[in-house]
């Protein structure tokens, strides 16, 4: 019986354990230690800013940003419909309102045209979501937060790696999220990370991060934070993922490639991922829609392909179909046809020629019906 073969798997093949072994020799193993400076500034090179501040996690980096920056009851956040509920979660973690609108059928993303529209005297920031790997638009959308005067905040935790204009993500709002969960680019186990160039708002989330603590005066607490610290142990691994980032992408977009050739005989049924010109995408996942007269189809290709031991995964709900945030009024047909039509593929370092074969072979005899 063929092995299954799994949507996202993380590869540990650099110094992972040599550096984690460091850490344990150590003795730090808890927030403090050298391996969380050295991811820190490994990150803040990868975004290009001159700051990066490691958490435990995605969601709470989202949610540090967001508290750093002040936002509160009564204030209000663009977002795009199609992502994960953690962007929208942690705008409500700070009692304010995700204000959602459309994305781009293309690429995923939120569209620029619909920023506007959405913008109110309440509206405090924008908060982009890099969906996938690919970057959304952000001249247009910089362009906008620049005339209103509102921040942007990017959710890159899908796309380490990823460029706009030749410019890395993560690094073109006022800040930037990552997320280092086991299935990302770039795998902590779990983690995440704030980049920024803007000193003050650094600053400010170090402070929140390590439960307010002043950093000039030990166990004096100015102010209420948090304790969303990454560990030295959890940085360890980090650095060692870091060390080969360049390598990971390069197998990635060998990978889309791949799959780009092998499903030109499925055009008439499936869009394969779309690149702007101006982007460079990370493929955290190859994303494929399957065109409208096999839309309806798409559970049942995915347990078909789940019968062939392949596992799949659906692009996400949008936003406003979850109960929290339930509203079915708003207009987002990009977002609903997205996720009815999407599928992610396998997408990690491990596949091999005969893995992708074996995948687009399912896909092929899935659709055939």
């Amino acid at each position: 019986m063929l092995a299954k073969i799994s949507v996202a798997v993380p590869k540990l093949s650099g110094a992972e354990k040599q550096y984690v072994n460091e850490a344990l020799d150590s003795t730090w193993i808890s927030s403090r230690g050298p391996f969380i400076e050295r991811f820190e500034t490994a990150v803040a090179e990868m975004a290009g800013t001159r700051h990066a501040i490691a958490c435990n996690n995605g969601t709470t980096s989202l949610h540090l940003a967001l508290a750093a920056m002040g936002l509160g009851p009564g204030d209000e956040v663009i977002m795009p419909a199609l992502t994960y509920i953690a962007t929208a979660n942690c705008v409500r973690y700070c009692g304010a309102t995700p204000v959602l609108v459309d994305n781009d059928p293309r690429t995923f993303n939120i569209d620029p045209t619909a920023i506007e529209a959405a913008m109110t005297p309440r509206t405090k920031g924008i908060m982009v979501v890099h969906l996938y790997g690919h970057a959304a638009d952000m001249g247009p959308i910089m362009e906008c937060a620049d005339r209103h005067g509102v921040w942007v905040l990017e959710d890159a935790a899908e796309a380490h790696g990823a460029r706009y204009r030749d410019r890395p993500v993560g690094g073109i709002g006022r800040c930037g999220s990552f997320s280092f969960f086991g299935n990302k680019i770039v795998t902590t186990g779990e983690g995440g990370a704030v980049t920024t160039n803007d000193d003050e708002l650094a600053a400010r989330m170090r402070l929140l991060r390590s439960q307010g603590m002043d950093t000039k005066r030990r166990y004096w607490h100015p102010v209420v934070g948090y304790n969303y610290r990454m560990t030295n142990v959890t940085a360890a691994i980090g650095v060692a993922q870091m060390e080969r980032l360049p390598e990971a992408l390069e197998k990635r977009r060998a990978i889309a490639a791949a799959y780009t050739e092998r499903l030109e005989s499925l055009a008439e049924r499936i869009e394969r991922p779309y690149v702007a010109g101006d982007c460079s995408h990370a493929y955290w996942m190859y994303t494929i829609q399957l065109r409208h007269s096999f839309a309806s189809s798409r559970d049942d290709v995915m347990a078909k392909m789940e019968m062939d031991g392949i596992e799949t995964r659906p692009v996400f709900y949008p936003v406003n179909h979850m109960p929290p945030y339930f509203d079915d009024k708003l207009n987002v047909p990009n977002a609903v046809l997205c996720s009815k039509r999407g599928i992610n593929l396998p997408t990690h370092e491990l596949l091999s020629d005969s893995d992708l074969d074996r995948i687009c072979e399912s896909l092929t005899q899935a659709l055939a019906g």
